[in-house]
């Protein structure tokens, strides 16, 4: 029953979510200007931007785009793709973590607690690996306008489709209480 509430909570925030988009965009705005009062990313825009935007150009590998990674950004089929720490997903991580605090109380196990938050948090990495490279792509294979709405208006709908289905598999099959350990 638990399982069921918190799921149809995670639903109904979707469903919230959706409706409220356009505030939602705004106000990442200020979340970003309020985020960068603290000095933490500036580490992150030095130290893991180049590493995703290197990891971004073995992903599109497949796919025949000419790609060249720089530290700030990349080039993709001759565009020049910017990228800062504010598009590596920090909004999805939060999300991830407020559900966690959330969807972790109960009668689980220490282990079955910890094995959720890691797969969690694998999963908001690749999630948003996953919509870098999709933006990239359409960068390199579709008029402008295609990728300009999915980065500023679709791409927040992905962290919200993984939650969903992340708490459905958490609590199907990875969350165990107290008297039933693996």
């Amino acid at each position: 029953m638990r399982q069921k509430h918190a799921y149809t909570s995670l639903f109904t925030v979707f469903a919230l979510t959706m409706m409220v988009l356009p505030f939602i965009v705004s106000f990442n705005e200020a979340l970003t200007k309020l985020a960068e009062k603290f000095i933490l990313y500036v580490w992150v825009q030095k130290l893991i931007v180049p590493l995703e935007t290197r990891l971004v150009g073995v992903l599109v590998m497949p796919f025949n785009v000419t790609y060249k990674a720089y530290n700030n950004g990349m080039v993709v089929n001759g565009l020049p793709m910017y990228m800062t720490w504010n598009c590596l997903g920090w909004q999805s991580l939060l999300l991830l973590t407020v559900s966690l605090t959330a969807g972790l109380r109960g009668p689980y196990s220490f282990w079955s607690k910890v094995e959720t938050a890691l797969l969690g948090i694998l999963g908001i990495f690749w999630v948003n690996m996953t919509r870098i490279t999709f933006t990239v792509l359409l960068a390199a294979f579709a008029p402008p306008v295609f990728r300009i709405v999915f980065h500023d208006y679709l791409a927040a709908f992905t962290s919200l489709i993984f939650l969903i289905a992340f708490w459905w598999f958490a609590y199907s099959f990875v969350l165990q209480t107290n008297g039933n350990d693996k």
